[in-house]
């Protein structure tokens, strides 16, 4: 019998677990709350522990020796690995999909095939296992056309070839190995006109509850330009959907997918996130991802309301129809600062000074470290989400830049335009 309070697990180190354990830390529900490996924001909320989430007897042994009532599995990668159906098999309840149903996102042909089967609607598209194949199925599609890397490349592996020069070069790079294991196999698709969106649904293997609705900008620089990141931003609600885009969203892809996952037998528990193109022809799904997505969870949670334990712990046991959240009405922004040099090489170590920041702006932690003195460095390439809620977006992005323009990072850069078609439309 789970008591009154609830000893949590975060497992992850970015932005998207900052925000996930700033928000658990609120539940009057928790007792105590750990960190693996966490980063210098979450080691002021948690303890941090040096616990590899590779090594799932590690894990399992930990959370039997605290008594840990539920495991959030914050990356893509454990997922994939199975590490909940290991937690589950212990009894331990664990928020996240099994192995079988992460292949939502571990593999963009097992999508694929997935909407296939079960009649969603996506874009065109061949599935290959040889270069040899591929470039004969390029030979018959036109430019420009999207190549992408079957498995987890870390966002990296999407290519949008203008032209089709560039469509076999890229085919001849994934699988020349550019992105290791995750270029085994590739899947060509035709490239969808439209604006994107994502979509946030909370399953429980049989109903899904959505959350709330996301842009992110995936592009480095100004005016969505440069190569693609891991996100540069994101502001939440996006309102080019629409409640009857949201009902269609929910009818002819989630509704869906989980039925085509039951019926696998692999039924899918935890977040999903589907990356949307709004077409002529109605909202398309590019993607999944099985877990929240990196910035889009930074906005989410600054917009919920609610406690976000009853509704995790609902995913993991099956109840999510009964569950009900509220949510700020204010726009939720966040721009990520990254180290100078990001998508590409950069240095790491350099010191950040976030004493000038007010209360009124959220800093998640991505890439930092804590030194004993306090002092925050630097470790990765997305360092910092600057996070700030307004009536409007405009206001939410000048509350959120206000932030950037306080922290003492010389090295670190950001984009400058984080929402901008949203405040084209608000001005409107």
């Amino acid at each position: 019998m789970m008591s009154d309070k609830r000893n949590i697990l975060v497992l992850g180190s970015g932005g998207r677990e900052h925000a996930l354990s700033w928000k658990i830390a609120q539940s009057p529900l928790l007792g105590s709350l750990y960190c693996a490996p966490g980063n210098g924001g979450m080691a002021e909320i948690a303890e941090n522990l040096a616990l590899d989430m590779a090594d799932h007897q590690a894990v399992i042994t930990f959370c039997q020796e605290k008594a840990i009532d539920l495991v959030i599995i914050g990356p893509e990668a454990p997922l994939v690995a199975g590490l909940a159906d290991d937690l589950t098999a212990a009894g331990i309840a664990a928020f996240g999909p099994g192995k079988i149903a992460a292949q939502l996102e571990g593999s963009k042909g097992y999508t694929k095939d997935l909407c296939a089967e079960a009649d969603i609607p996506t874009a065109a598209y061949g599935r290959f296992d040889n270069a040899c194949a591929a470039l004969e199925y390029l030979d018959s599609q036109s430019a420009p056309i999207v190549v992408k890397a079957d498995g987890l490349a870390a966002g990296k592996g999407v290519i949008i070839a203008e032209d089709m020069k560039t469509a076999r070069d890229a085919v001849e790079e994934i699988f020349d190995g550019a992105f290791g294991d995750a270029g085994a196999e590739l899947v060509i698709e035709e490239f969808m006109t439209g604006e994107e969106a994502s979509f946030f649904v909370l399953c429980d293997g049989e109903n899904a509850l959505p959350l709330a609705t996301a842009q992110d900008h995936k592009r480095v620089g100004d005016g969505d330009t440069g190569p693609n990141t891991g996100g540069m931003g994101a502001y939440s609600p996006a309102s080019i959907m629409t409640p009857a885009l949201i009902d269609t969203a929910m009818e002819k892809i989630i509704h869906p997918t989980l039925a085509a996952m039951a019926r696998r037998g692999a039924p899918y528990r935890g977040v999903l996130y589907a990356g949307l193109m709004l077409t002529d022809d109605g909202p398309k799904l590019v993607e999944y991802n099985a877990r929240f997505g990196d910035p889009e969870c930074q906005v989410l949670m600054m917009r919920l309301k609610s406690d976000i334990v009853p509704v995790l712990e609902a995913s993991a046991s099956g109840s999510v129809a009964e569950m009900t959240l509220d949510w700020h009405d204010e726009i939720a922004m966040t721009v990520v600062m990254a180290a100078a040099g990001y998508p590409g090489a950069y240095e790491k170590g350099s010191t950040i000074g976030l004493e000038a920041v007010g209360d009124d702006i959220m800093v998640f932690h991505a890439g930092t470290a804590r030194a004993e003195d306090g002092t925050i460095s630097a470790t990765g390439g997305r360092v910092l989400n600057v996070t700030a809620r307004g009536k409007t977006v405009a206001q939410a992005q000048a509350s959120a830049y206000a932030g950037v323009d306080k922290i003492d990072w010389p090295q670190g850069f950001c984009r400058r335009d984080i929402g901008y078609r949203e405040i084209e439309r608000e001005m409107e």
